[in-house]
């Protein structure tokens, strides 16, 4: 009976940890589209990749950053209008100080960010961040901008992690996009199959 009761207990709890999981991935990716669709309408067709991060890769953008990935890979989110590509952001996570931040960077055809976003902010504490006026001042940036706190962006007191996390991640995210860009905006490349 004992024993019963301890499998109805772990199908249970990993019946629930699924269902969160899967409730999870929808939040973020809803929220995601409507980041984008403030900039693209919402007629446009939107697409998730998961990039799979090369090693060779990983290591030369990390190193350049100053901020590893958070996982060996991000999504690619492309917008289309027919067959034409609108739009071309990326999504990826952060460590804050005890929580990971879900955020993402829209980028044009010249590699300038577009719009930058918080998707997700689970800390309890320094969540400013999420200010549109903060994330504001990523636009117009690029892989070859200034990406330094208090010189180039500037810091929020009582958020210095969030803030130095954010920023070398949109960073690495601009770094990534330049590496990436050529195959991006074609509408015949499948990113997931790239390596």
């Amino acid at each position: 009976m004992i024993r019963l009761r301890l499998h109805f207990l772990i199908l249970s709890s990993t019946f629930f940890y699924l269902i969160s999981i899967q409730l999870f991935a929808q939040e973020i990716k809803a929220s995601t589209e409507t980041f984008i669709q403030e900039f693209v309408g919402e007629y446009s067709e939107i697409e998730f990749e998961k990039y799979e991060l090369s090693q060779h890769l990983r290591n030369k953008i990390e190193s350049e950053s100053k901020q590893k990935f958070y996982s060996d890979f991000v999504y690619i989110v492309r917008t289309r209008i027919e067959n034409t590509i609108t739009s071309v952001s990326i999504l990826d996570n952060v460590m804050g100080r005890d929580q990971p931040i879900t955020f993402a960077a829209m980028f044009g055809k010249d590699g300038k960010i577009i719009s930058s976003d918080i998707i997700k902010y689970r800390e309890p504490y320094g969540g400013a961040i999420q200010n549109d006026g903060w994330t504001d001042q990523f636009r117009g940036k690029s892989s070859t901008s200034g990406f330094e706190v208090g010189i180039d962006v500037d810091g929020i007191s009582g958020a210095t992690i969030s803030v130095n996390s954010i920023t070398r991640g949109i960073k690495k995210l601009s770094l990534l996009y330049e590496s990436l860009k050529d195959g991006l905006w074609n509408s015949n490349f499948t990113i997931s199959k790239r390596k």
